[in-house]
């Protein structure tokens, strides 16, 4: 009988074109940063320029922007967590029938480009810059938006792999409450799930820019292309170090998921 998966080298072949693919650009980009026009060869000028006092002032937007950007994410994953994660769960457990109605409504945004949802998104952010002000933190709503697909899918398939419904009636026959449950009995099994909006939540604050230039808000990607404009080194080498931020930000929450060593789950 012929089996229908790939072979273990077509799997080698697939892995090493991919791995290759997202590869390339960053070595590319890395050896950029270590390039001397003058000589031709490498240095490490470039990368000692990101401690040197004098360039305080021109690598100033990207710090900001930085900053904006971590208030952003903390506030965009609070959305996830304490929004959409509990509105997931109350459709699951007590309105099943809404959720191919959730879902389609959940997943809509990754179908508009983000050009379009500026467009209607201008005139809500002019009455909230009335209301509440126009600081960066007010993207936080925008970004909520966006990253719904992709935290609905990584919570989503969490929900699925747990009885959740004999979960939440065995707290309740023992007297817990539904904040109790969710917090205790529910969050708990659901926490891979969570940690992995929670990530993809920060790496799409971090790397987003249509939203933020074009209702002039300052953060961590806007910062990059004004300093790009004057030092391409500094705007390479920002880049390179957000990357390796998410990428150990991936790892510990990965380890966290897993949780500790002999620990099983109720």
């Amino acid at each position: 009988m012929n089996r229908l998966g790939a072979s273990a080298s077509t799997r080698w072949i697939v892995g090493v074109l991919v791995g290759l693919f997202f590869l390339v650009p960053l070595v590319s980009t890395l050896l950029f940063t270590f390039s001397d026009n003058a000589t031709g060869g490498f240095t490490l000028a470039h990368w000692a320029g990101l401690f040197d006092p004098a360039k305080a002032s021109l690598y100033q937007p990207i710090w900001v922007g930085l900053g904006n950007s971590l208030i952003l994410a903390v506030v965009t994953v609070a959305i996830v967590l304490f929004v959409l994660a509990p509105t997931m769960v109350l459709v699951n457990l007590r309105h099943p029938r809404l959720r191919p109605v959730f879902e389609f409504v959940v997943l809509l945004p990754i179908s508009i480009p983000a050009i379009v949802l500026v467009v209607g998104l201008a005139p809500i952010y002019l009455q909230i810059g009335r209301m509440v002000g126009t600081g960066a933190w007010t993207l936080a709503f925008a970004y909520g938006v966006t990253v719904l697909p992709f935290a609905y899918r990584s919570i989503q398939a969490s929900m699925d792999a747990v009885d959740m419904r004999t979960l939440s009636e065995a707290g309740r026959t023992l007297g817990a409450g539904w904040p109790t449950i969710l917090l205790r009995v529910l969050a708990p099994n659901l926490r891979q799930g969570l940690l992995a909006a929670s990530l993809i939540s920060v790496a799409v604050v971090l790397g987003e820019f249509t939203i933020a230039s074009l209702l002039n808000r300052q953060v961590f990607q806007t910062g990059i292309l004004v300093v790009s404009k004057i030092d391409g080194y500094s705007s390479a080498m920002f880049t390179l170090l957000a990357l390796v931020l998410v990428f150990l930000l991936l790892l510990v929450i990965g380890r966290v998921g897993r949780g500790r060593p002999g620990r099983t789950r109720s």
